[in-house]
């Protein structure tokens, strides 16, 4: 332990809060990367949503093979509008897709927990109920992990800096 002289007083002065660990600073998101950040979301929702629905019906194909296809093209989409608008300023990798998509899963099980939660477990079984857990509640739990998991596992770095064009 360090001690020292004060001045005038000649009294001893511990200086072991000076030797403590700096705490680790927490970056807080800004309005410009959580608005770029929903922005994208709002279009690989519609790129999801649309390839679903065009699958399922002209295509034709199954549900669960429509949403898997749908998901994946949802996730590429949120990707590219990522790493080239929101998070643009920070490299990129083929293993940073890999998080990324480990985030998305993450993020539809969410929804999915909250259909589970609800469906089975509440007895709130009608198609409206399911909506409302799964798109509704459960869309927004999912929007906090997935921008938590993107910032934070994705994307380190700070976030968005500047325009779209710039």
């Amino acid at each position: 332990m360090a001690h020292d002289v004060r001045p005038g007083g000649g009294q001893l002065v511990s200086h072991a809060h000076q030797l403590e660990a700096p705490r680790p600073r927490t970056r807080r998101p800004k309005a410009p990367e959580l608005l770029g950040f929903a922005a994208v979301g709002l279009l690989a929702y519609a790129a999801d949503l649309a390839l679903f629905l065009w699958l399922r019906g002209p295509a034709g194909l199954d549900p669960l093979t429509a949403k898997s296809l749908s998901f994946v093209a949802g996730c590429s989409v949120a990707y590219a509008g990522n790493a080239l608008g929101t998070y643009r300023h920070i490299s990129r990798s083929l293993a940073q897709y890999g998080i990324f998509f480990a985030v998305n899963i993450a993020g539809a099980l969410v929804q999915l927990l909250c259909i589970l939660v609800s469906h089975y477990g509440l007895g709130f079984t009608s198609p409206r109920a399911d909506t409302v857990s799964g798109a509704g509640i459960g869309m927004v739990l999912a929007t906090v992990v997935r921008f938590w998991g993107t910032r934070t596992l994705v994307f380190r770095g700070e976030g968005r800096v500047g325009s779209w064009t710039g």
